[in-house]
């Protein structure tokens, strides 16, 4: 379904947008990506660049002209840290570029609209993986109400543009769990949990300093089977869907950072827990079941090679010492 086609990658300068832009080049796809501050990270002659602002309305309406389908992954995002400090950093942008980037593709008569949405719609589940039909029982967790409502009006938004109006536009909704792996921001200030702990241990950070108590449990997918699994999802949309994609299985912070030390022979780690430090909830489950019913999608990535890629992608990336070199020199 996608080679050939001309394909809009919204915020291609972003963890999930280049992986995407490097997925469907694979696909042989026609793309074009929106740069904003950050300069392109997947260099190729087969991608076009266009400089936007989402949040301006012109902006939008150069970027869709002319696309079959849009990937909406230009977002505000940010880590635990920011998101205790200022709320209101994931309201106004977001809904702004949303909006207009739905009302432009639509004018453009785009085929297909990808939102990329979080699991923090969800409302508190307790330790049970969370339903795609669960999402509205109740308001998001308290410490993520501004960005799970943020994401509920725009999947609103996304369902009316499919189902409420005369000439409608297929509309996608994906819910991801905590994705990992290459191209993840790792700056300290706006990371989420799985590329922070990856980076400490990758650098030798000594001592490894972790936010909270380590027994937050969330449920983590490798990069290249979320990719999968949104792609299958689209494959199989024809008029609107909304679906978790996951790796069906939770671990805590500490088992996560466990992992990360044995798969890299990091001995002897300085390992501190700060209480005092932002965290968000204890447990944050999705379920991954309807995406095994109705696109046949399972994770095949686990934890351990996923961040045995993603240590050796890092490394290379940043010019850090390998596992070996560090040993020798520590």
């Amino acid at each position: 379904m996608f080679k050939d086609q001309k394909i809009l990658v919204a915020g291609g300068t972003g963890f999930i947008g280049s992986n995407l832009i490097l997925r469907l080049l694979a696909e042989g796809s026609s793309i074009r990506s929106t740069l904003h501050r950050r300069p392109a990270i997947v260099t190729d002659d087969r991608v076009e660049y266009t400089k936007a602002d989402l949040t301006r309305m012109e902006d939008c309406v150069r970027a869709v002209e002319g696309v079959d389908m849009v990937f909406m992954c230009a977002a505000n995002t940010s880590g635990a840290g920011v998101i205790a400090r200022t709320p209101l950093v994931h309201l106004t942008p977001n809904v702004v570029m949303n909006a207009q980037m739905l009302d432009a593709a639509y004018a453009a008569r785009v085929k297909k609209f990808v939102f990329i949405s979080s699991s923090v719609v969800y409302p508190p589940s307790g330790e049970r993986p969370v339903k795609e039909e669960e999402a509205f029982l109740g308001d998001p967790y308290e410490t993520y109400y501004v960005a799970g409502w943020m994401k509920r009006y725009t999947e609103i938004m996304c369902k009316t543009y499919a189902e409420k109006i005369k000439e409608p536009m297929t509309t996608v909704v994906i819910r991801p769990s905590n994705i990992y792996g290459p191209y993840d921001d790792y700056d300290f200030r706006t990371s989420h949990m799985a590329a922070a702990l990856i980076r400490r241990v990758a650098e030798r950070q000594a001592p490894i300093e972790v936010w909270g108590t380590g027994g937050d449990v969330r449920d983590l997918i490798y990069i290249d089977d979320f990719l999968e699994g949104m792609l299958l999802a689209v494959r199989k949309t024809d008029r609107h869907n909304v679906i978790n994609i996951a790796g069906g299985r939770g671990y805590s912070v500490q088992q996560v950072l466990e992992t990360l030390l044995e798969v890299d022979g990091y001995r002897g780690a300085d390992v501190r827990f700060d209480p005092s430090k932002p965290a968000m909830i204890p447990i944050l489950l999705v379920s991954a079941a309807r995406a095994e019913r109705e696109l046949g999608f399972r994770a095949k990535i686990g934890l351990r090679e996923g961040v045995r890629r993603t240590l050796a992608w890092y490394r290379a990336a940043r010019g850090v010492p390998t596992a070996v070199e560090s040993a020798r020199t520590g």
